[in-house]
């Protein structure tokens, strides 16, 4: 790649990094494995760099390589072991009647964090649908495209993929209320 080529590239990706990252975690609840997947992105569209036309596809393209990563990733037999939270590394719980009790931050930080575990049990393709519709805000078209698949079927993945999450915040509300 010339240095030109390389220059882009590079402030393509410093513009992106954080956001890949973000979505990469959506789709699998885990920063390390995050991290892998916007590489495994980036990595790709470095690879393909000189043969991208047009530069206004360049997220679409990082997308849809971490959709389909992050998606082949969970079906991996090694995947398939559920991992469990020995809770080391979660602040301490403040004491009942403290200030940090009724914070609304702390509120919004256990809602994300259930949603979050919520995510984690929903299937890797309908979790797809979900973050990509709900968190990266694309549009049914927009998510087929990425997929590579009929808008009827995102429409009923995403219908699939919100009773599950349903199903699974309802099971995480009732076992911490």
């Amino acid at each position: 790649m010339d240095p030109r080529d390389e220059q882009e590239f590079a402030a393509y990706f410093a513009a992106k990094r954080d956001s890949v990252r973000r979505t990469a975690y959506m789709l699998c609840g885990d920063w390390h494995r995050a991290d892998d997947l916007a590489q495994t992105a980036f990595v790709a569209l470095h690879r393909r760099w000189r043969k991208v036309r047009d530069r206004e596809a360049l997220d679409a393209y990082v997308r849809k390589t971490l959709v389909r990563a992050a998606i082949d990733e969970s079906r991996r037999p090694w995947r398939r072991e559920r991992q469990t939270e020995d809770g080391s590394d979660l602040p301490e719980p403040s004491a009942p009647g403290s200030s940090a009790a009724a914070d609304p931050l702390g509120d919004r930080v256990a809602t994300r964090e259930d949603l979050l575990a919520g995510l984690r049990q929903v299937p890797s393709r309908q979790r797809a649908v979900l973050v990509l519709r709900y968190f990266d805000g694309l549009d049914v078209s927009g998510v087929a495209g990425v997929l590579g698949c009929s808008e009827g079927n995102v429409k009923s993945q995403t219908a699939r993929g919100l009773a599950a999450l349903r199903k699974a915040l309802g099971t995480e509300v009732d076992a911490h209320g």
